[in-house]
């Protein structure tokens, strides 16, 4: 074996080289006279100290009759040899980012941004496991598949999801009165629904009724807007995103995952088993089950009365002028934003009247445990 041969297994491509120049009888200055270049040229290649471009390769070919792609493969087989191993920690940050949105998390304060050791115990923490291969796709009964996560739930709602049982998970409320509840959805919500200022009183008011409540802005490319599960089968938690600032859609949501916790929906399951509601406004209502079309028809009535709201678009449709809509809000006592929620949704106009609606999100989260929207909630981690 020649001088220049490495002491690994892939020799540098001047050893075939220097075999050829032999086999043909041509000395290095031959050659450097065939290729048109210094003779030094030549030599560097062939005693291991320069590499061959792809120029080089194009020409050598060509001197030898045979494909660049020859030379070239030789320079990269002989370069990976030497290349030094990559740092084990890359391929475990790309199986978790691959997995979760890992680095969206850190940025958000879920995780902490620290060597890969760490990074996995953290993740352990998060969901809960003795073990990164124990992270389960997070079971679930979601309102229009009835899969397993690992088919169906993206992992940024999976991630979403365990954010939120975390932040509840500290939570401390009562014990949970469906009387409570009942007397609160039908007697005392129906008032906060003429001025947005009023939603500040829902997560107090929830609490004492025994259920948890965290508003907790959605990932990217997550369309979740509201979630219900019970913690140890007894304790109910709503989780809204309130991804749409507005208080037609913040009171849907809300009465929707109500209804949710006064059915029952989700108690009795295995823990981790959940109602997800992902992105409410275009769900196909003839793909639901029961029970999201039961929290549905609730929360519609909620927000307008169904048989007020079908007497006033006989009346007034196709036509529904703004001052037709500010008297019906007035006497059903409604806010014009709600009113107009809903006839969007009948009228099939998506825009209709937007400009009634209002923003809802600051006085919710003044009274609530709140993550997102620059600042992550105190939570241990």
């Amino acid at each position: 074996m020649s001088e220049f041969t490495c002491s690994i297994d892939v020799p540098h491509p001047g050893e075939f080289i220097a075999e050829e120049l032999e086999a043909r009888g041509w000395a290095q200055r031959d050659l450097a006279y065939i290729l048109g270049v210094p003779e030094q040229s030549v030599n560097t290649i062939i005693s291991g100290k320069r590499g061959i471009s792809p120029e080089m390769a194009k020409a050598l070919g060509d001197a030898f009759d045979v494909s660049p792609m020859f030379f070239t493969n030789l320079q990269n087989a002989y370069s990976m040899s030497r290349a030094q191993a990559p740092d084990p920690a890359i391929a475990k940050r790309a199986l978790f980012q691959g997995a979760y949105p890992v680095r969206e998390m850190i940025k958000r304060g879920w995780l902490v941004d620290t060597d890969v050791t760490l990074l996995e115990a953290q993740l352990m923490r998060f969901f809960r496991k003795n073990s990164v291969n124990d992270i389960p796709h997070l079971a679930h009964a979601a309102k229009k598949k009835d899969q397993s996560y690992g088919e169906e739930m993206p992992h940024a709602q999976l991630a979403w999801l365990f954010r939120v049982r975390q932040i509840c998970a500290e939570m401390v409320v009562p014990k949970y009165s469906e009387r409570k509840l009942r007397q609160l959805v039908d007697d005392v919500f129906p008032r906060y629904l003429m001025d947005p200022e009023e939603a500040r009183h829902v997560p107090r008011a929830l609490a004492e009724c025994g259920v948890k409540f965290a508003l907790v802005e959605t990932l990217p490319k997550a369309l979740i807007d509201g979630v219900c599960f019970w913690e140890d089968g007894n304790s109910p938690v709503i989780g809204m995103t309130t991804r749409f600032d507005r208080n037609d859609n913040f009171w849907f949501v809300l009465r929707h995952e109500c209804e949710h916790v006064l059915n029952g929906d989700g108690k009795g399951l295995p823990e981790e088993e959940v109602y997800v509601d992902v992105d409410l406004q275009n769900e196909e209502q003839g793909t639901l089950p029961p029970s999201e079309l039961r929290a549905n028809r609730a929360a519609a009535n909620f927000c307008v009365p169904t048989e007020e709201l079908e007497s006033f678009f006989i009346r007034k449709a196709p036509f529904i002028s703004e001052r037709d809509v500010l008297g019906f809000s007035k006497r059903i006592g409604r806010h014009p934003g709600i009113v107009v929620g809903q006839l969007q949704r009948k009228l099939e106009r998506p825009e209709y009247l937007n400009r009634l609606k209002a923003k809802i999100r600051d006085h919710v989260a003044g009274a609530a445990v709140v993550d997102g929207w620059g600042n992550p909630a105190p939570v241990t981690l």
